[in-house]
């Protein structure tokens, strides 16, 4: 069962999006290297561990493919120093333009401040640059795109709620990555949700660091630690997998619920209630367009917000994560 939140495209620059400056079209210099037969494309991924860039890179190269564009993938193996340094190298490279998927909300404007220094326009996806950071070191992005971080976790909260009645006592816990703009936002609409039912409680949160094998442990010791935690929401795909294998290990099946952002060909059940999908493979496809449509003097909107799918049975299909 799929339900799709709406769709919002905010036209304006948009502080709490990372966009940190004005919308850029027609009259904004594009390096050289842009007036190439087939412009370069560099593209900053945090890793190709988690399934979710694994979509975002195919779908990168494809597009830009069919839009006339070589792309050149830099990975970061997750080390914000490791993309600067790759970020850099785009520069050196002479590349007309970036999408950055920043390792980091707050490290990533080093590497848009190091782009505008250059003249190369940044598209930034998935993960916002912080907006604070940004103004600090005086840097902008031509755009930001990415789901409706908010509406997810509200999706979610509201879909506990359903499930459980409207004064059902609920403890939950979260397995978030407080480190990201995008997971607090997620966390946020969630607990928002929750507030319509006063017998609701959300108690710590506890960081996975996006990573299945963290999640595992943090998890395990937050329900070890809190034994009347009766929900769990987790605001990552990988954090969904991690915390799901620790409400099985604590023999707490039947005891705890689990709402998230959708995990890799992992089913809904009876423990795992409900999860909300991005889309990462749309994303770079709308970043390339809006590359190109910027490369052709165009206006772009300085914020794209895509809906999410909201799961509470099957199998998101492959590229639907969290």
């Amino acid at each position: 069962m799929v339900a799709a939140l709406a769709v919002t495209v905010l036209a304006g620059a948009c502080s709490n999006q990372a966009t940190s400056g004005e919308n850029s079209g027609a009259n904004t210099a594009l390096p050289s290297s842009c007036k190439q037969s087939k412009p370069v494309l560099g593209v900053a991924l945090p890793n190709t561990v988690n399934p979710y860039y694994v979509a975002m890179r195919q779908s990168f190269i494809d597009n830009a493919a069919k839009s006339g564009l070589e792309v050149k993938v830099a990975i970061a193996n997750d080390s914000d120093s490791n993309q600067l340094s790759q970020i850099n190298g785009f520069i050196q490279q002479g590349v007309c333009a970036v999408a950055l998927n920043a390792v980091n909300s707050g490290p990533g404007a080093a590497s848009v401040a190091a782009l505008n220094q250059a003249g190369i326009p940044v598209f930034s996806v998935n993960v916002i640059i912080s907006p604070d950071d940004l103004k600090t070191q005086n840097a902008r992005v031509v755009q930001y795109v990415g789901a409706d971080q908010p509406e997810g976790g509200k999706a979610m909260g509201e879909q506990l709620l359903k499930d459980t009645g409207a004064n059902a006592k609920i403890v939950a816990g979260i397995v978030g990555d407080p480190d990201q703009i995008p997971t607090n936002q997620r966390d946020q609409g969630f607990t928002e949700a929750l507030r319509a039912n006063p017998e609701a409680k959300v108690g710590p949160t506890v960081n996975s660091k996006v990573d299945p094998n963290v999640s595992l442990q943090v998890t395990t010791d937050m329900l070890q630690g809190n034994p009347d935690i009766n929900v769990v929401f987790a605001d990552t795909g990988p954090g969904t997998v991690g915390a799901l294998q620790a409400i099985s290990q604590l023999g707490k099946t039947g005891k705890v619920t689990l709402y998230g952002f959708c995990a890799a060909n992992q089913p809904l059940d009876a423990t795992y209630r409900a999860c909300a999908a991005q889309e990462p493979a749309d994303y770079a496809r709308i970043v390339v367009e809006n590359v190109q449509k910027h490369l052709g003097g165009g206006q772009v909107p300085a914020t794209i917000l895509q809906p999410l799918k909201i799961f509470t049975s099957g199998v998101p299909a492959p590229g639907e994560v969290g």
